[in-house]
């Protein structure tokens, strides 16, 4: 399979999502059990509840369906007066009831709208359990494959947000556009870690082919993909299946409604099943919970907790900070990081900066790049859970911007700042960074490093402008020895002056 998708012009992808986010409660969604996804003891979780037992009564957890709403709010998408829960039956061991307590006519919200694609819903119900094969334990199964299928009901009945998309996608890499920003939105409500890798957010992708016909976009066969576990994957899958369904239908192949699974190993999509109608569920209103009276919750304490979303705050920072799109997509994909810097840029402000512009440059780039690699290695995730203040970060910013230290200068001192928590300030001071513009006190350890190196020197005034380079370095270094932070510009000027006397 090439790597790139080739198809007939004439078909155009019509691709719709289906993402699962586990939600961040204290409790799973109709019990008491703790929701831990870090738990790795099987089966420790659970009640007769979450499994299913007779004579048990579920109750709805209040905090997921507030999350739920906020969620609804922040995509514009309609709350209804009253929601209700219904029962989706369907047997598979790892759903202890033999059904799932879901949502079905009247969910929580209602269209809604996300990185330019509509939203036909989003509604609230209780997460599976856990399938585990091992081949090493038990004897071969009845159906002829070795091994045993184990099953943790840990993560059944944690509350689970399924959103729907409508089928306006028109390529495989607006799918991980369009997933990449919903993981950011929730991460932002607080409402879901939605980490791809511990199974917290699950992706789906419906996708077909359609031809315009009349002016009309006319629907082809369309193809559900799961076992999706990463965005990149979602992306290779959408791919795949659009150079697959378009090779099938250029050989006048008729396509099936079916559920494929995707290898991530093989990297290709792989069936697995027919496709399961709605009426294959047997859908009905759950009986053992009552409808939602949404009136009965706090909307107008919810609304106002929702935060600056992403894009609002893309749009702010390229307006009042001129940072570039790429700075600003690094800085709004990590919250924590936007919130350190804007406390960084209250600083610089508040000491009268001149050169602004010039500042933010250098705060951006030292808190993306140095500070960021500092934090990895020390497995830190919050700039401000870090020694380092935000005041003494812009005092560093501008101690470069007013030249005072070289750019070495300040990746050594951001070191020691993260190491101590020192003042920068001091450290290029004690260190021996302070960056000396005065030619004068360069002169004679420049007219020294000439004597000991003739060839270099001869080179120079040969017409080498690349020796130059060599005496600055060298100028560098024994300044360093000396516990002077040389300007490297003024050595520059030095060293040309007095190689052509």
């Amino acid at each position: 399979m090439a790597a790139e998708t080739k198809v007939t012009t004439t078909y155009i992808p019509v691709i719709g999502l289906e993402v699962h986010c586990e939600l961040k409660t204290r409790t799973k969604m109709f019990c008491g059990c703790l929701n831990d996804p870090d738990e790795k003891r099987p089966n420790l979780n659970i009640c007769p509840i979450c499994t299913g037992q007779p004579g048990t009564l579920p109750v709805a957890n209040k905090a997921a369906i507030e999350a739920l709403i906020k969620v609804g709010m922040a995509i514009a998408g309609d709350i209804p007066a009253v929601s209700k829960f219904d029962r989706k039956n369907y047997f598979y061991p790892d759903i202890p009831k033999g059904y799932q307590i879901t949502q079905s006519d009247v969910p929580l919200v209602s269209g809604g709208y996300l990185k330019g694609v509509k939203i036909t819903r989003v509604h609230l119900e209780e997460d599976t359990g856990r399938l585990i094969h091992d081949d090493k334990m038990g004897p071969a199964s009845s159906a002829g494959r070795s091994g045993s299928t184990l099953i943790d009901y840990n993560r059944a009945g944690l509350p689970l947000m399924e959103l729907v998309t409508e089928p306006d996608i028109r390529s495989a890499d607006q799918v991980g556009e369009f997933a990449t920003e919903l993981q950011l939105v929730l991460r932002y409500l607080g409402v879901s870690d939605a980490d791809m890798e511990k199974g917290q957010m699950r992706v789906e992708v419906n996708l077909s082919l359609g031809t315009m016909e009349d002016g009309k976009l006319k629907y082809g066969t369309k193809v559900e993909v799961k076992n999706i576990n990463s965005f990149k994957a979602a992306i290779a899958a959408a791919k795949y299946e659009i150079e697959r369904q378009a090779k099938a239908l250029d050989v006048g192949e008729k396509l099936v409604q079916e559920t494929r699974g995707w290898d991530d190993v093989k990297k290709m999509t792989v069936s697995q099943r027919k496709k399961e109608s709605s009426h294959d569920y047997r859908y009905f209103p759950e009986p053992d919970i009552p409808p939602l009276d949404l009136s009965l919750f706090d909307l107008k304490r919810i609304k106002l907790e929702i935060p600056e979303l992403p894009q609002a705050k893309r749009a702010r920072f390229a307006k009042e900070y001129g940072v570039n799109a790429a700075q600003i997509e690094v800085l709004v994909n990590d919250r924590l990081s936007a919130d350190y810097f804007e406390n960084v840029y209250s600083e610089l402000k508040e000491h009268g900066v001149e050169d602004m512009a010039r500042a933010i440059q250098l705060a951006v780039n030292y808190l993306t790049s140095d500070l960021r690699s500092l934090m990895a290695a020390a497995g830190i995730i919050d700039p401000s859970k870090t020694k380092i203040e935000e005041e003494d970060f812009a005092d560093l910013v501008i101690l470069v911007a007013g030249e005072k230290v070289s750019s070495r200068g300040a990746k050594d001192i951001l070191a020691k700042m993260f190491e101590t928590g020192g003042d920068p300030v001091e450290i290029m001071k004690t260190e021996g960074h302070e960056q000396v513009s005065d030619k004068g006190a360069f002169t004679a350890m420049a007219n020294e490093i000439i004597a000991a190196n003739p060839g270099p020197a001869a080179d120079y005034r040969g017409g080498k402008e690349v020796a130059l380079m060599f005496f600055v370095g060298q100028g560098m270094k024994k300044a360093k020895e000396m516990k002077l932070g040389a300007n490297p510009n003024v050595l520059k000027e030095v060293f040309g002056e007095l190689l052509k006397k």
